[in-house]
């Protein structure tokens, strides 16, 4: 059951990749905004399995594609659904705004290499879930892309889900997932940084005075 969860998930990701190349080259330009959406949403979550397998294989679940994060998350991505396909239905020239949406592949695209990054310097340090207790071979990593921000898995996937509705040109849900992102990643550094500072004690304290969070207006925990 196990690997048949993994596969049958595999295998649709990989079909939604296909299709979205095959809208964004073979279809209407109409829907080419469309076809960038499908292919970033398949790609980021099939990534997040792969580069998992590679760092913590020993935490590897069908949980680690995160398709199913949150119910929240689906709520999100349904609506944002509904929007497209309401406002190319209404107002088709919106989503003729190639430009906006090009912003937005260039905030997906930016934003995954930044989250892919920050887990493969991190390796074996992190973990899809905040833990409650610190491993034997746990360290506190401050190099590479650390070294300029505290979290910058969590930067790259806040300005990613942004990304995908302005690929989208999804006006309304633009401005409705910064204000959700914003508030889960101000919940979540805070959450976090206060097992950080439990884990590490001073060391993380003399980290947190040298380096941001990269979050806009998100400043974490402090003593």
């Amino acid at each position: 059951m196990f690997v048949f969860n993994i596969v049958w998930r595999s295998v649709l990701l990989g079909i939604g990749e296909a299709f979205g190349i095959t809208v964004t080259f073979c279809c209407s330009a109409s829907y080419l905004s469309l076809g960038w959406y499908i292919s970033v949403m398949s790609f980021f979550h099939f990534s997040e399995f792969v580069v998992t397998s590679v760092i913590r294989p020993q935490n590897l679940t069908p949980e680690s594609f995160l398709l199913n994060h949150s119910k929240a998350y689906g709520i999100a991505a349904l609506v944002s659904w509904v929007e497209y396909w309401m406002e190319l239905w209404l107002f088709p020239d919106l989503k003729k705004s190639y430009w906006i949406s090009g912003i937005g592949l260039f905030l997906c695209l930016g934003g995954e290499v930044l989250r892919k990054t920050a887990m493969l310097t991190a390796f074996h340090n992190f973990d899809h879930l905040i833990r409650t207790r610190r491993e034997e071979q746990h360290q506190l990593v401050t190099t590479g892309i650390y070294s300029l921000c505290r979290h910058p898995s969590y930067v790259g996937w806040f300005y990613w889900s942004i990304g995908t509705q302005v690929i989208l040109c999804n006006p309304l849900c633009v401005v409705a997932y910064t204000i959700v992102s914003w508030r889960f990643f101000y919940e979540r550094v805070f959450e976090e940084e206060v097992t950080l500072l439990h884990f590490f004690g001073s060391e993380y304290v003399a980290y947190q005075s040298k380096v941001p969070t990269g979050l806009p207006f998100i400043h974490g925990y402090n003593m």
